[in-house]
C-alpha cells in the first residue's frame, strides 16, 4: 500500500515527463485499478508487455525522484509548515498586541493554505 501511494505521488510530480503510452498504462493500473490482463485486452497487447511497460514507467519515476528530489523537498516543506503551525497554535494570544495577534492569525491562515 505504501509503495502504491509513493508511486502515485511520484506520478503527480513527474507524470507529465512520461510518454502518452506510459501515462495511459500507469493510470489504467493505479488510478482505474485495472489488472494487467484487462489493460492488455484494452490496448491489444500481451499481459507481459503491460507488465514490462508498467515496471519501466515505475523505474523512470523513481529515477526522476533520485535526480530531482522534488517529492522529498515537498514533504520536507510540508513537515516544516506543520511544525510552524504547531508553534503558532501554542503561542498564547493573551497579553500581546492586536498587531501581533493579527500577524499570528495571518501566519496560521498561510500555513493552512499550504497544507490543504
Amino acid at each position: 500500500m505504501v509503495e502504491i501511494l509513493k508511486l502515485t505521488l511520484l506520478y503527480d510530480f513527474y507524470g507529465e515527463l512520461l510518454t502518452e503510452k506510459q501515462k495511459q498504462v500507469f493510470e489504467m493500473h493505479y488510478q482505474n485499478d485495472l489488472s494487467l490482463s484487462e489493460i492488455g485486452e484494452e490496448l491489444s497487447i500481451s499481459r507481459q508487455a503491460v507488465r514490462d511497460q508498467l515496471k519501466r514507467t515505475e523505474k523512470i519515476l523513481i529515477e526522476y525522484e533520485e535526480k530531482l528530489k522534488l517529492v522529498e523537498r515537498f514533504q520536507e516543506q510540508q513537515s516544516a509548515v506543520r511544525k510552524m503551525k504547531s508553534i503558532l497554535d501554542k503561542i498564547g494570544m493573551g497579553e500581546i498586541s492586536e498587531e501581533t495577534t493579527e500577524a499570528i492569525s495571518a501566519m496560521k491562515q498561510i500555513a493552512d493554505g499550504i497544507l490543504s
